[in-house]
């Protein structure tokens, strides 16, 4: 039997990884991941190959820099009207490479496109002595799985046991969820089961979110906290926000609906 369990609080994507996110009225969340989310990264030689990106982990400041594309919407397939009326719904077509420009802003208001090669230089942390270069995927370079998913709930309580306000940004979640009712943690409970989100889109919840220095990071100047990892870590077993993959695509809007469906 289906239950409503809450909605949706607001919709993120991050077109290049690692850097500042914007929120969406409305997105395509597709099996690849929410359109157009992560699909720029910085790769280095100095990594480990399992995991080659340069991110905020490394340099810090990669926060406090903005990405978005050059036409301003980015939010849905070009076709995506057209393939949703022939049934049961076909999935849509991507746009070009050329259509997937992004535009990077300084904190200082300089503007680079992505592939610049000054961008690169200028992101080089100092320890870095590999070869970095920009990398361009159809699919969302996630750290796991295509979607993320985190509670404003389980914001607040961290919130509580770190003992000051916070901010739900930290978390780089692709979906914040408002489960009304709920003291935080909820979605955990989630894992292996099915959740209808806006009128189609249909996740299940694989896994916990195992977290790292990312969310000791203040969104607003990269400055460090490092008692929010080591409370996520001693109260939580290192886990918060859960990862999610796509069932049945569609489009998803802020203060649409949550349906836990099995």
């Amino acid at each position: 039997m289906s239950e409503s369990i809450g909605t949706i609080e607001s919709v993120w994507r991050y077109p290049v990884k690692s850097m500042r996110g914007e929120t969406l009225t409305e997105a395509f969340v597709g099996f690849p991941g929410v359109f157009g989310d992560r699909i720029y990264a910085f790769r280095t030689t100095a990594a480990q190959p399992g995991f080659p990106y340069l991110t905020a982990r490394e340099q810090e400041q990669m926060l406090l820099w903005t990405a978005s594309f050059r036409d301003g919407g980015m939010s849905r397939p070009p076709n995506l009207t057209e393939a949703e009326a022939l049934p049961p719904g076909v999935t849509p077509v991507y746009p070009d490479p050329a259509q997937l420009s992004v535009t990077v802003t300084a904190p200082t208001g300089e503007r680079y496109t992505v592939d610049d090669p000054r961008l690169i230089e200028t992101l080089r942390p100092a320890a870095d002595q590999g070869v970095i270069t920009v990398h361009r995927s159809d699919r969302a370079m996630t750290d796991c799985r295509p979607v993320s998913l985190f509670s404003v709930q389980t914001a607040q309580r961290l919130a509580e046991e770190v003992g000051s306000a916070d901010d739900k940004r930290r978390f780089r979640a692709n979906l914040y969820l408002d489960l009304k009712g709920t003291a935080g943690y909820a979605e955990a409970g989630f894992i292996g089961r099915r959740l209808r989100v806006g009128r189609e889109v249909v996740l299940m919840v694989t896994d916990q979110d195992p977290r790292c220095k990312m969310i000791t990071l203040d969104p607003d100047t990269a400055d460090p906290k490092p008692e929010v990892l080591r409370t996520v870590n001693r109260l939580h077993d290192n886990k918060a926000g859960v990862y999610g993959v796509v069932i049945v695509e569609g489009t998803v809007r802020p203060g649409d609906s949550v349906v836990l469906l099995d």
